[in-house]
């Protein structure tokens, strides 16, 4: 089925005649380039899903109802295809970091960063566009920043990299200066555990491997 709205991307390992229609619900270069890296056919097809209007007791909640609606969002315009939907937060001392809303706010995160450990969320959600059938699981990985002086912090967010990332920082970019280390999955913090991800494609009858 063709979606005049959606973009086509290939990975470098995808056999299409033997796995069903796959939809990223995200606009995001970053998930996009995970899912190529792992070898699969996909059209890209945003959600228009607003994040602002969710909240959740729990990180893990709230990035996997995010996942879902996103998912979700999609796979009601489509009469078939395996959806893919993903959220991914940052927290620190319990507050939720989404992306900053311009580049005070971002220098804000980036203080509250500063010197710390936090942890990144990623929420995927995979949902059978025909039967509605679906799954929702998450990924959490700690992250450790080094210490920022307001100068560096400044000069970083001056770049205009941290704007649309949650917690202000890419650690696939120029963010991955400011992390002394992580513990767990570096795709989490990028926004897709691929992982987990294939774990759950294979419920639906996509093998990644």
């Amino acid at each position: 089925m063709h979606t005049p709205t959606g973009l086509s991307c290939m990975g470098p390992a995808a056999d299409s005649g033997r796995a069903p229609r796959i939809v990223l619900a995200s606009a995001s270069p970053r998930r996009s380039q995970l899912m190529q890296e792992i070898g699969l056919t996909f059209d890209v097809i945003p959600s228009q899903v607003a994040e602002e209007g969710f909240s959740a007791g729990c990180p893990e909640e709230l990035v996997m109802r995010l996942a879902h609606a996103k998912a979700a969002d999609v796979a009601t315009r489509l009469p078939s295809g395996i959806v893919v939907g993903a959220d991914t937060i940052v927290v620190a001392d319990g507050q939720v970091m989404g992306k900053p809303a311009d580049p005070a706010d971002a220098a804000n995160m980036l203080s509250a960063l500063s010197g710390r450990e936090h942890q990144v969320y990623s929420g995927v959600a995979v949902i059978d566009a025909e039967s509605g059938r679906s799954l929702t699981d998450y990924e959490v990985t700690a992250v450790r920043f080094r210490r920022l002086s307001e100068a560096a912090i400044q000069r970083y967010v001056a770049t205009g990299e941290p704007m649309d990332k949650a917690g202000a920082y890419a650690i696939q970019g120029l963010g991955s200066l400011l992390v002394t280390g992580i513990s767990g999955d570096y795709n989490c913090v990028v926004g897709l555990p691929l992982c987990k991800l294939a774990a759950m494609l294979s419920e639906f009858g996509v093998d990644t491997l």
